[in-house]
């Protein structure tokens, strides 16, 4: 059984690479997942299990086996800055879980993240890779699932120029160097099984550049995010809502729209109404629930169309410079209440339409902008990557991923939000390439 050192102090003693170390003591380890965790190694000409584990500042580190007598390891301390290694004479990785305390602080018991093999399939590669995975937003993102009866979130992000990816959260204290993720090779694709995170959890991916610069970065397949100025995404649960417009769907399958009678109403959700004798604030979907549809029946209206609703940071853009293309603006409350604003449209007789923008975005620095360190999602040439009227970036069509991106951001709120169909804006400035730009 290893038996720790003082705080502070350097064993000499270690399976792992010291330049390995270094990498992940440094934040700029490409591949986590071959150093961190259990792994079968040979000490003596005895075949063993080391167990590694980087908490920095972290007092000591336990490892509680659940296989055999159940001993409890100490690990040793490795560097001094909090990477720890335990060696178990087993010929098989254990069954186990994990106990650190940092100076001043209780101890608190986890589970070790570096023990969860892969989770992406091959065929979600082939289909990403492929630019055919028309619900990426099933499988990129935070997702919140059971793994070997653990429950946690699988994070995956594309980042194919990034030197290292992290997941940064108020579950780490931001700190990059305590998640860097699995790198899936030549998807670009990074992943992570975060066991304990779960519903409500604020979170970033932490983007080392190969050039070395730091990013921080909100997910861009999120859920939720906070309300700006905040600009975290939020782990969000899509299944909270219990869907009751069954008979409208029905009818809308049964229904030729291209040849029935239409009147739209076209609404901004943020100036319509505000409440003033509460500072002045947003409705909630909820309230206008309440408000918007009797008032859009009485006027004989058979359908909403419901400016921009994606996240935004700019209240004066009207939402059409987005930065959350899977996530409805926090402004006006949580996903489920979209989804029953959007429910009791459908079972007041009111279709909903929503704007959708997939010609540009915003230069926030949190968001697509740049988002590896390269020319990601937006155009390297200023001539085709940027729009200066509106004085944000166009997507290259012409990468696979990207079309993926927005083909599945379209659908999306078609399929988990029951909208009935896309108002798709700024079609002009994607067909031709001279729009609003001089000779």
């Amino acid at each position: 059984m290893s038996k720790s050192t003082r705080s502070g102090s350097t064993a000499t003693a270690t399976t792992a690479r010291r330049e390995d170390i270094q990498r992940l003591v440094d934040a700029r380890h490409p591949d986590p997942f071959s150093v961190l965790g259990p792994h079968l190694v040979e000490v003596g000409g005895q075949r063993a299990v080391a167990l590694r584990v980087l908490i920095p500042g972290a007092e000591f580190v336990e490892a509680h086996l659940e296989d055999g007598a159940k001993e409890v390891v100490r690990l040793e301390r490795v560097h001094p800055v909090g990477f720890f290694e335990a060696i178990l004479p087993r010929e098989r990785e254990p069954r186990y879980w994990l106990r650190a305390a940092l100076p001043g602080h209780p101890a608190w018991d986890f589970e070790d993240p570096y023990r969860f093999g892969r989770i992406l399939g091959d065929y979600d590669l082939y289909l990403l890779g492929e630019g055919s995975h028309f619900r990426s937003y099933e499988k990129l993102g935070a997702h919140c699932l059971d793994l070997s009866g653990i429950r946690g979130v699988h994070f995956v992000v594309w980042a194919p120029n990034a030197e290292r990816v992290s997941v940064v959260g108020t579950f780490n204290a931001w700190d990059g160097r305590r998640h860097p993720m699995r790198n899936l090779g030549a998807t670009g694709l990074w992943e992570i099984f975060l066991p304990g995170v779960g519903d409500g959890d604020l979170y970033k991916f932490e983007i080392r550049t190969r050039g070395g610069d730091i990013r921080l970065k909100s997910d861009p397949h999120g859920f939720l995010f906070e309300f700006r100025p905040g600009t975290s995404s939020i782990v969000q649960d899509l299944d909270r809502h219990e869907w009751r417009d069954g008979e409208w769907l029905e009818h809308r399958s049964r229904t030729d729209w291209h040849s029935a009678p239409m009147s739209i109403y076209e609404v901004h959700l943020g100036s319509w109404q505000r409440v003033p004798e509460e500072g002045d604030r947003f409705p909630t979907y909820r309230e206008l629930a309440d408000r918007l549809i009797p008032h859009v029946r009485d006027l004989g209206f058979t359908h909403i169309e419901l400016l921009p609703l994606q996240e935004h940071p700019f209240d004066a853009s009207w939402g059409y410079q987005v930065t959350g293309f899977f996530a409805p603006t926090s402004r006006f409350g949580r996903p489920e209440d979209l989804m029953y604003f959007v429910d009791q449209c459908h079972r007041n007789g009111v279709g909903v339409i929503l704007d959708w923008v997939p010609a540009h975005f915003p230069k926030d620095d949190h968001a697509l902008r740049y988002f590896d360190g390269t020319h990601l999602y937006e155009h390297a040439d200023p001539r085709r990557g940027e729009h200066r009227d509106w004085g944000t970036l166009i997507f290259n069509y012409g990468r696979t991923e990207v079309k993926n991106f927005l083909v599945s951001s379209a659908l999306f709120w078609l399929d988990r939000y029951h909208f009935d169909a896309l108002r798709v804006d700024a079609v002009a400035s994607m067909l031709y390439l001279d729009y609003s730009r001089e000779q």
